[in-house]
């Protein structure tokens, strides 16, 4: 059985942590346990078609943004890895800090620990310095940065298009097999024979 953790924060992209939990509901074996701060599921109502409660539907488990008790919230429970999308500049200071006053992240900081993978999402643009510098921190602890860059070469035609491209990267990430995306080696295949 994989144990993941998926924590939503608060920063707009709502849809690729949508994504990813509709993606980790058809994984055998999958045990997912989700954590939302508060401004996650206003992000969510409005940038969704779904309600958090529909969301939290979505996981195995789901942990209030405040329970310092819950499983998660320690090494022993053993989980696999964790994901943050999408990653608020807020959140990810407070985990390149080490200031675990939310689940999220306390979770991380267990990740960081425990030398599992842990993959930030963060989403803001332009990028300061101190953003910069706490992307780079967190690197350097382990932590896999996956900013929603998107990608051209597949050719896509629509949002959905671009989400699931990124959602797939963030499953591949994981080492998880997914059909969410055109691959570079038969896109190009593809482009050369023509």
């Amino acid at each position: 059985m994989r144990r993941l953790v998926v924590a939503m924060s608060g920063a707009t992209g709502a849809v690729y942590g949508v994504r990813l939990l509709e993606s980790l509901q058809s994984q055998q074996n999958c045990e997912v346990h989700l954590v939302l701060s508060p401004w996650a599921e206003k992000t969510i109502a409005m940038e969704t078609k779904y309600s958090p409660s529909q969301v939290k539907k979505m996981a195995t488990y789901y942990h209030d943004y405040r329970n310092q008790g819950a499983p998660i919230a320690s090494g022993s429970f053993g989980v696999d890895g964790m994901i943050v999308v999408p990653c608020s500049m807020k959140t990810l200071s407070g985990i390149a800090y080490g200031y675990a006053d939310s689940l999220i992240a306390r979770a991380a900081d267990v990740m960081l620990k425990d030398r599992k993978p842990l993959i930030l999402v963060p989403r803001e643009t332009p990028l300061n310095e101190i953003h910069l510098e706490n992307m780079l921190k967190l690197t350097r602890a382990g932590a896999i940065m996956a900013p929603p860059m998107p990608a051209y070469y597949n050719l896509p035609t629509c949002l959905d298009d671009l989400v699931n491209h990124h959602v797939s990267r963030i499953l591949d990430l994981l080492h998880i097999e997914n059909q969410l995306t055109r691959r570079w080696g038969s896109v190009f295949v593809a482009s050369a024979t023509e």
